[in-house]
């Protein structure tokens, strides 16, 4: 994850009522907080509005200095200011991505009540797990931002994206989950029995390489930095993803007419896309992705139609593809997502 500071994303407004839900349940006004974000205190009345993800940014540093609570009140124990770059220096000293994120969860583990958050492995597929008390699921919103400051600060420590696969919730679906979907993954699923967020464990092993200079960038720039990685859905690869989501895989069409159904230029076109570190090819390979997680997820398991389905010329090339997006197979996923009942339950 490369340092930026003005890409044009937009946050709901109605993550912006979640993150001050806990202040004003204590009685306090947020007039202040909002204003020191620069996001006027009306828009929390229009749950259709969007503020940009630098004024999120904003509000998410004021928050947390006024509650000293990076979590926002969301832990009967605070995640005190200073946390995250505590965990950030502790992280970058590591060998590993996964040794960084083994020392930063165990400091989660140390610091929250209730919520214990872990990492594991399991047929190329990695998770971070949150443990949370019997008939007590945390709100999604909780579990999102943890996972945000987790996931992010991993991005960071690579230097690139780490895609996410796929996120199971305890809790129900909240009344509005469209952002969750475009900042972690289409392939949301609730009221499941624990909160795991999945990726491929390939990257666990790779080096952390990230000098002090590079921290003190990364800090400074805190969490915009985290939040402008997430993908704006008005960007051009966001609607050329929705515009691809409603046809069959076989009918998608070719660059050009593609360009030509939003009304551009095919040169302009991959030129916005590649502004925004997309190109078309690497779209359609995404969205093969999701649609098969989706599928798996949901219980599929014929693979050969599947494979089929997504365009592929026989199961074995889906095999492959699948193995490289996930570290594991799609027989391996899927039961994954739907282990066998153990006998007698």
């Amino acid at each position: 994850m490369t340092e930026v500071s003005a890409e044009k994303g937009t946050i709901s407004v109605r993550l912006v009522g979640e993150a001050l839900r806990q202040w004003r349940a204590q009685g306090r006004d947020a007039a202040e907080l909002l204003a020191q974000a620069g996001i006027a205190t009306e828009l929390l009345e229009r749950p259709n509005a969007r503020v940009s993800a630098q004024a999120y940014a904003r509000l998410w540093r004021a928050l947390a200095q006024a509650m000293d609570d990076e979590f926002f009140g969301m832990n009967v124990r605070r995640l005190k200011s200073g946390s995250f770059a505590f965990m950030a220096r502790t992280a970058a000293r590591e060998p590993t991505l996964g040794a960084a994120l083994d020392s930063v969860l165990s400091f989660l583990v140390l610091v929250f009540d209730g919520l214990a958050p872990r990492l594991e492995r399991q047929d190329g597929l990695a998770a971070v797990v949150i443990e949370e008390p019997p008939g007590q699921a945390c709100p999604a919103f909780g579990c999102f931002t943890l996972w945000m400051i987790v996931h992010g600060l991993a991005c960071w420590l690579l230097g690139r994206r780490i895609p996410i696969l796929a996120v199971d919730l305890r809790c129900p679906a909240p009344d509005y989950i469209e952002d969750y979907r475009v900042m972690f993954s289409s392939n949301l699923r609730f009221a499941r029995g624990h909160s795991r967020l999945l990726f491929n464990a390939d990257c666990l092993d790779q080096p952390v390489r990230r000098s002090d200079r590079e921290l003190r960038r990364f800090l400074a720039g805190a969490p915009a930095n985290i939040l402008v990685r997430y993908r704006d859905p008005q960007s051009h690869a966001a609607r050329v993803k929705a515009y691809l989501r409603s046809l069959k895989v076989g009918r998608w069409p070719d660059f050009e007419t593609l360009a030509g159904h939003f009304f551009m230029a095919p040169s302009t076109l991959r030129r916005r896309l590649a502004q925004e570190g997309q190109s078309y090819r690497g779209l359609k390979d995404q969205l093969r992705r999701d649609l098969a997680l989706a599928r798996l997820s949901g219980g599929d398991g014929n693979f050969a139609e599947l494979a089929l389905e997504l365009g592929f010329a026989d199961a074995s090339a889906f095999y492959k593809a699948f193995k490289k997006w996930t570290g594991t197979t799609p027989g391996q996923y899927h039961g994954l997502m739907h282990p066998e009942p153990t006998p007698g339950n």
